[in-house]
């Protein structure tokens, strides 16, 4: 199947959503003209309709032309959704019916040339059949979210500063873009979810998420913030974040720093007026700051000078870029913006036998992406360090595109072997300790020692280790050849994440090589 036919149909997708939130129904009776217009563009639907069927036909019987057609055929049909959006009495949610049939047009061809030889070479699309068509209903819920986040642009100005900022994202600061879209995609199902309850777009989500982190869980700022949404401690803990009693700070959790973050969001919005631009202010620059700001502006906004110029200048760029971010995520195509295509359907991945993030993320290699599955693993995630060894039996969120691979290439076998070795690899080992002899010495016996030879006195036994900066649990296990759980439990270290500080001194208890 033609990889390009589904995002094709995604992007027609985004087109009627659009259309259909700004569909407004004729207050009269349309005229007759009018029903034969309407019914005109019926007929062109159909048969851009049948002749994009006829397309999936060609492209399951590898006919090169196919693609060509499909193309073609979605062309016609965006065409029809233009001239709809003109014609009064033209029924968008006819036409969105027409999008949803041609979903399950493609989710059934994708499903009929879908085979075990897909998933024997790496190189190979690795996008699973089944999920295509699970994700269908997926698909139309995102579609219809899409559509509501269009109100977005009647809630924001789109005005220079904006504009300055959409410049930055597609420029220097593009590569973040396409970094902070990826991470969340893996998030999304997460994250969003928490701000449809809240009645917030989802695009806001992703332009804070995107100006915060990059979509990076496990980000600290200098000034304390921490998680994808960068809440500091006290904020957090007001709307449920922090330390949950097993030693992991839950504002790193993708869903419920999402959740507060709506919360938050929320109650300032409640405050200031309803006010996307004066909630962002607060969410950076200080709920109080923005809160006074706003009692004494007697009813201007935040683009008016006498606010705008009471707010930071960190302030001042943050609100634009954001709403810049969200901006692009509900427009891509109209700036040239293809964002990536990512697999991310949620699934379970239960480990065959003990491993850590990092070995996994060798042995799943890249997958077909730019910079494999340590970042996806790590964000669905975030109560495991990357280094810490996980039993066999254990489960991480992951993708089923994960866990194909990870069945292929990580639960036996010489590429599991070799991330093993790669990750127990200790490079103070490679250093040759002693003092090297000639070449021409070399043979010669080392003398047997005599009972006048004096010993060398037994090295003491090592009992306690502090810990050196960079160090990890897992390395000192590895060192010093101790059972990682044995060397927590004797100095209290709690699981999953295994924290250790600089400084702190060890019992090494379970330990052979001390």
């Amino acid at each position: 199947m033609s990889d390009q036919v589904f995002p094709r149909i995604a992007s027609l997708c985004v087109a009627m959503s659009m259309a259909l939130a700004a569909f407004v129904p004729a207050a009269h009776a349309a005229s007759k003209r009018d029903q034969a217009a309407v019914e005109a563009l019926d007929a062109r639907m159909a048969t851009a309709e049948q002749r994009y069927r006829a397309a999936l036909v060609k492209i399951g019987n590898a006919d090169p032309s196919g693609g060509a057609e499909s193309d073609a055929a979605l062309e016609d049909m965006e065409d029809v959704m233009a001239d709809c959006m003109k014609q009064k009495g033209c029924s968008m949610p006819t036409m969105l019916a027409t999008y949803k049939r041609l979903l399950k047009s493609q989710a059934d061809a994708e499903a009929q040339v879908a085979d075990d030889d897909a998933m024997e070479e790496e190189g190979d699309d690795d996008h699973a059949t089944a999920a295509i068509a699970a994700d269908v209903p997926e698909a139309a819920r995102a579609a219809q979210l899409l559509a509501d986040d269009h109100r977005f642009d009647k809630m924001v100005q789109y005005n220079p500063a904006v504009q300055a900022g959409i410049r930055r994202w597609l420029t220097d600061m593009r590569p973040a873009l396409m970094s902070s879209y990826e991470n969340y995609s893996y998030m999304r199902s997460m994250m969003w979810p928490q701000f449809e309850r809240a009645g917030l777009p989802e695009a806001l989500l992703f332009g804070i998420m995107a100006k915060e982190s990059n979509g990076k869980v496990h980000v600290s700022s200098r000034a304390g913030a921490a998680g994808p949404m960068q809440f500091m401690y006290g904020t957090g803990k007001r709307f449920g974040l922090g330390p949950d009693g097993t030693g992991f700070d839950t504002r790193f959790d993708p869903r419920a720093s999402a959740e507060a973050s709506a919360a938050y969001l929320n109650e300032r919005m409640g405050e200031l007026n309803r006010s996307i631009e004066l909630a962002l202010a607060a969410y950076n620059g200080g709920e109080g700051r923005a809160l006074r700001v706003y009692n004494g502006a007697n009813g201007q906004g935040f683009w008016d000078a006498p606010v705008y110029n009471q707010f930071p200048a960190e302030t001042r760029d943050y609100v634009p870029m954001v709403i810049a971010a969200a901006w692009l995520f509900l427009h891509p195509k109209q700036y040239g913006l293809s964002f990536p295509k990512v697999d991310a359907k949620p699934a379970t991945l239960r480990l065959a036998r003990p491993a850590s993030i990092y070995e996994l993320t060798i042995c799943l290699g890249n997958g077909g992406t730019r910079d494999g599955f340590m970042r996806a693993l790590r964000n669905l995630n975030p109560r495991y360090e990357a280094d810490s060894w996980l039993p066999a039996g254990a489960t991480l969120n992951a993708t089923t595109k994960i866990v194909g691979l990870y069945g292929r290439h990580c639960a036996q076998g010489a590429r599991a072997e070799l991330a093993r070795q790669l990750v127990m690899s200790d490079p103070t080992s490679a250093v040759v300790r002693g003092t090297a002899v000639a070449s021409s010495e070399a043979t010669v016996p080392t003398p047997v020692a005599s009972a006048a030879t004096p010993k060398p006195a037994k090295p003491a036994k090592v009992t306690k280790h502090k810990v050196a900066r960079g160090e990890t649990l897992t390395a000192i296990s590895k060192k010093f050849q101790c059972d990682m759980r044995e060397l927590a439990e004797a100095n209290r270290i709690k699981a999953p994440r295994y924290s250790i500080k600089p400084g702190q001194t060890l019992k090494l208890e379970g330990c052979t090589a001390n």
